[in-house]
């Protein structure tokens, strides 16, 4: 328990729960005194006016005959046993003539004294207001005591509502930052189990879509992607131990038989060509394995231009026209120019030419073979379509594995990184691409977003 509360001690937001509670509390106190004050400003100016205008009536009492104004004088004087109003009249000679306290000294206007009066409490404060009227001195004097009090309760209010609210504060911030510390350490679990092999591992969502639930929402998809990269790489690395195991194999007993004929004097020149032609095959597919490893790097974007879709894909018809035609088969193109997008010409070049002529290796012949470029509302759909045997639906998503070849197709030259490639230069270019059945045949069609307009 002791280490848990060190550690929410130590923790962020804790520490800014307590600095957010500090804060709400500082504004509390500050404009509690600004209340308080403005309220004792205006009960002092209350009581003034009180003082003023008790004087006003008792002033008001006095025509010519003093009688009536130490009669009106000692009526008020009755009328407050407690003392809590005082007044006083003095004759000119100074002499007091009426009223429940003696004012001596007190300038004429308003004035603050203490008085010792049988009954009141030692210490008491008095506002009073002093004046002249006929030749008389009279002062008319109210106690704070009533302003004190009420002055008291509201400083003991304020006080209790500072404590409360610390204590809210407080205990609201620690609610609120152990919540937070609970699902960071959510986090920091999964990093650690990331970090010790369990690619798997994925940060618990609270599903409120607050920061952390976006923030968490994008680590998860990293940790996605990482993990398909490392499977990728397994992958990889399992096929071409399977794949390249077979044409190194061939090329070492190729070596084997040139060596043999050697040493008995024979022509090996054949055997020779035939193992540069697989030497050439193997150095083939590690630069494409290069490529592709270059290509999801990233490292092309700096090359990015805006590109008109419509004329590469008419360049790679005119380029393989022929080609299909010598091979009994039949390419055309239908495009709609003005399909600009923002990519790499080289690579967009080579990713229709590897659509093709994977169309060209796998079809038999009298296969037709159709290439389109379609702009759209907000992208540009480029598609290359065929007659021919197509693909299998469970096996769509596997021809984009890196070495991945069709039990139908490992008789024919390749090495099964071509449609690997194509999903690099796809993926680079942040497009998507899907394998659809022609009935018979397949297509394949590539959506890639539209160029934005550039600044004039």
């Amino acid at each position: 328990m002791t280490g848990t509360r060190a550690r929410l001690l130590r923790s962020t937001p804790f520490r800014l729960a307590l600095t957010f509670a500090f804060l709400f509390v500082l504004a509390f106190v500050l404009s509690g005194a600004i209340v308080y004050q403005m309220m004792s400003a205006d009960l002092a100016e209350r009581l003034d006016e009180a003082i003023k205008e008790t004087y006003s009536v008792v002033a008001a009492t006095y025509e010519t005959d003093p009688e009536d104004l130490i009669a009106t004088v000692e009526s008020h004087s009755q009328l407050s046993p407690k003392k809590e109003q005082l007044f006083s009249l003095t004759n000119p000679a100074g002499n007091h003539v009426a009223g429940n306290f003696t004012a001596a000294g007190l300038p004429d206007g308003f004035s603050m004294f203490d008085a010792v009066l049988p009954g009141v409490p030692p210490g008491t404060e008095y506002r009073a207001y002093s004046g002249s009227i006929g030749g008389n001195s009279l002062t008319v004097a109210f106690s704070l005591s009533e302003t004190e009090e009420l002055e008291t309760v509201v400083l003991m209010s304020f006080g209790w509502g500072t404590l409360i609210i610390t204590g809210l504060a407080v205990a609201g911030g620690a609610l609120l930052a152990t919540r937070v510390q609970r699902r960071l350490d959510g986090i920091a679990a999964t990093m650690v189990d990331v970090s010790h092999g369990r690619l798997d591992a994925r940060i618990p969502l609270t599903g409120n879509a607050d920061d952390i639930d976006v923030v968490s929402t994008q680590v998860n998809a990293a940790l996605d992607r990482l993990s398909g990269l490392v499977e990728g790489m397994r992958l990889v690395s399992a096929n071409i131990a399977h794949d390249l195991k077979t044409p190194l194999n061939r090329l070492q007993m190729i070596l084997d038989t040139a060596s043999e004929r050697n040493l008995s004097g024979q022509e090996v020149s054949d055997e020779l060509a035939e193992a540069h032609a697989e030497s050439l095959q193997i150095n083939a597919t590690f630069d494409a394995l290069l490529r592709i490893a270059q290509i999801e790097a990233g490292a092309r974007k700096a090359r990015f231009t805006d590109v008109d879709l419509g004329e590469v894909v008419e360049t790679i018809a005119e380029i393989y026209a022929d080609v299909a035609e010598d091979d009994g088969k039949s390419l055309s193109a239908t495009v709609l120019h003005g399909s600009q997008i923002h990519g790499d010409r080289e690579l967009l070049t080579q990713l229709f030419a590897n659509l093709v002529e994977n169309a060209l290796r796998h079809c038999p012949a009298g296969t037709a073979i159709e290439l389109s470029v379609t702009p759209q509302a907000d992208h540009i759909l480029a598609k290359v379509s065929d007659n021919g045997p197509g693909i299998p639906a469970d096996e769509r998503d596997k021809v984009f594995q890196r070495l991945y070849r069709l039990d139908n197709s490992r008789s024919t030259p390749g090495s099964g990184l071509g449609l690997s490639l194509v999903r690099a230069i796809v993926d680079l270019h942040g497009a998507t691409v899907v394998l659809e059945d022609c009935r018979p045949g397949l297509a394949v069609t590539v959506s890639f977003p539209r160029a934005k307009p550039s600044a004039a």
